[in-house]
């Protein structure tokens, strides 16, 4: 995936997570964000962080390409951090100005809310930093796949997924293009959030008509290969559960069971 847009993008390995079926993280992932939910104190956050912590260590991904993917997301943290932070009025206030109030509860609130928003993406970009694109593809085709006797059309909602998870890469990468192809024409670059707006005012257009061209070019790739969607499609490597997808399960039932606990 491209540099630019590196949130969740797919970092080589062998590791156990790396070998783990599709299904398995996809589920697990989820499962992750509910055991997260389910935690009201620091301390079980520290117990859903060691756990991260241990996952990352496993898959072998260094802490920089971590770090740079989340920085994009640390703009969401921020905000609904902030929120929280004019929401929550228990305990002795600290700071009033108008309507606008901060007391012991917010400030517990905002730090508890933020930290717990991080590990939730970082379990979740992890998920997509083991897992190919096609790989993804499948297991969400193969997790639809009873709801198709009820006219769900589980294949082509898969390939909808993995055309949007590679198309994202490449809108960003098609932004920056865009952006100094403006700019080496002379386009004036101003600072400042009115500033942003008036550049990408003057991109948008030359940035939607490339990806058109591209969207243009893959549905003729398509055709040309003779796609037919579902029927007749083989698949060199099946899915198949193993035993370390049950490890898996097994370490996600003991964290949820210590977050319960605590």
């Amino acid at each position: 995936m491209s540099e630019v847009f590196s949130f969740g993008s797919y970092y080589p390995g062998e590791s156990l997570l790396h070998r783990l079926d599709p299904r398995t993280k996809l589920l697990g992932g989820v499962a992750f964000l509910i055991i997260s939910l389910l935690a009201r104190d620091f301390l079980a956050l520290a117990a859903i962080g060691a756990f991260v912590v241990a996952l990352y260590a496993i898959a072998g991904v260094p802490a920089g390409r971590a770090a740079r993917s989340l920085a994009p997301l640390l703009a969401i943290v921020v905000v609904v951090s902030v929120l929280r932070l004019f929401t929550d009025h228990s305990g002795p206030m600290l700071f009033q100005l108008g309507i606008f109030s901060v007391s012991e509860g917010s400030l517990y609130s905002c730090a508890f809310t933020a930290v717990r928003m991080l590990f939730m993406m970082c379990g979740m970009s992890l998920v997509t930093m083991t897992t190919m694109t096609l790989d993804l593809t499948q297991a969400v085709e193969r997790l639809l796949a009873p709801f198709a006797r009820v006219g769900l059309p589980a294949h082509e909602l898969g390939m909808m997924l993995g055309i949007a998870l590679r198309f994202m890469p490449q809108f960003a990468t098609e932004l920056q293009t865009t952006y100094r192809a403006q700019v080496s024409r002379g386009a004036r670059v101003a600072s400042g959030p009115l500033g942003s707006v008036r550049m990408l005012s003057s991109v948008s257009i030359p940035l939607f008509a490339s990806i058109f061209r591209h969207a243009e070019t893959l549905s003729a790739a398509m055709d040309a290969r003779c796609y037919h969607g579902e029927e007749g499609r083989t698949r060199m490597r099946p899915l198949r559960y193993a035993r370390r997808d049950v490890v898996a399960a097994v370490a996600l039932a003991a964290l949820a069971l210590c977050v319960v606990l605590v």
